[in-house]
């Protein structure tokens, strides 16, 4: 009986074994373990405690710690463990599963190595420079210790190969926020913004995370001939919400619609009677348009171009001329300003017909025949 109680039965692992035990020593590059069901002690080599580089087993393990580990080979005196490979096969099942429902996971960057960063998620994974962020990152120093969020973008156990991505996480809430904001945006709003881009036809602005353009036409109320007359990258302005295209993303917006009218006391700057210096705009078939200020045309009616009887405004004016006029009347409500021309100059006396003179007047001077024309005129 004694004999019985004496004898101890002693397990028997294999290569390839799960088992628990104790650490109940901590060496600079191994770890003693006490095996609960065997009276062999068991070995944890320095590169068999994790998936990453660490330079002493303290920074793994502790005195204490109780572990699930597996036979890597099986000596007379004690088991050669791993405590990597258990810990990678259960964080595989993880990953695999959080790669199928692209799940978001975080972790810690444990280093920073050239091309990238690594990170501890049970097995070595993976951050190429380019998957970091949505910009280009010239120094990472800065990224080791953080905790970053990732999605996983490639998944191979059999080559031990995790490939992460913290700039997909980044450009799916960035994706998500600039829907959101499409989806509120109203036309009539009044905005702070960002100038992004500018290009020949207008600029970006970026109104908090998604870009709208401001065509050349609504920058300014005065003609421009490219934006960077007006703006420049980096700018902040207002800006209107002109449109929104939901559907293909597209945001009209206007900057000149958030400034004062060109049209605001225009009859406090073009009073009835003032005489005004201006462009000949746009020529129509029943007068001309002359601009006065930046985005305030005014009509000189055809009868209002010359003194002269005129079949046609281009008979005596062309756009793009230089034109004094007069303001004849002012209706800021409406936005409308009649003008004139011919208010400003002199009414030239009307050409003596060159005709055969009667019998009886041929003894006349033509200097009084033009006085006599003259006096008719005053009349």
């Amino acid at each position: 009986m004694s004999e019985e109680m004496n004898h101890v039965e002693v397990k028997v692992y294999e290569v390839g074994d799960i088992v628990k035990g104790q650490v109940t020593k901590v060496e600079e590059k191994q770890v003693i373990i006490n095996i609960f069901d065997c009276k062999l002690d068991g070995i944890i080599p320095i590169s068999e405690l994790s998936s990453l580089h660490i330079e002493k087993s303290s920074d793994v393990v502790t005195e204490g710690d109780e572990l699930e580990l597996q036979v890597l080979k099986v000596e007379e005196e004690a088991l050669i463990l791993s405590k990597r490979k258990v810990d990678a096969e259960k964080a595989w099942e993880k990953l695999e599963e959080s790669f199928n429902e692209q799940e978001v996971i975080e972790a810690e960057v444990k280093d920073v190595v050239k091309g990238g960063l690594v990170v501890d998620l049970g097995v070595r994974g993976f951050v190429p420079a380019s998957l970091v962020e949505a910009y280009f990152v010239e120094d990472f120093s800065e990224y080791k210790g953080k905790t970053i969020s990732f999605k996983i973008v490639e998944l191979d156990k059999e080559k031990n190969r995790l490939i992460l991505s913290h700039r997909a996480v980044v450009e799916e809430e960035k994706g998500k926020k600039k829907q959101e904001l499409l989806n509120s945006l109203q036309p009539g709003q009044t905005l702070d913004g960002t100038v992004q881009r500018i290009t020949d036809f207008g600029a970006f602005v970026d109104i908090g995370g998604i870009d709208g353009l401001v065509h050349i036409s609504q920058l300014s109320y005065e003609h421009i001939d490219k934006p960077t007359e007006v703006v420049e990258e980096g700018q902040e302005v207002k800006v209107k919400v002109l449109s929104v295209d939901r559907d293909n993303e597209r945001i009209s917006l206007s900057i000149k619609e958030t400034l004062p009218g060109p049209w605001e006391n225009i009859s406090e700057k073009a009073k009835k009677g003032s005489t005004l210096e201006g462009i000949v705009k746009r020529i129509v078939s029943y007068g001309a348009f002359v601009e006065v200020f930046p985005g305030v045309e005014g009509l000189v009616h055809i009868s209002q171009i010359s003194h002269k009887h005129i079949g046609t405004p281009h008979e005596v004016i062309k756009e793009g001329q230089a034109v004094s006029v007069k303001v004849l009347e002012v209706n800021e409500a409406e936005q409308r300003l009649s003008l004139s021309i011919k208010e400003l100059e002199e009414k030239e006396a009307e050409e003596v017909l060159d005709y055969e003179l009667p019998e009886e007047t041929k003894g006349f001077q033509l200097g009084e025949m033009i006085g006599d024309q003259l006096k008719n005129l005053k009349k």
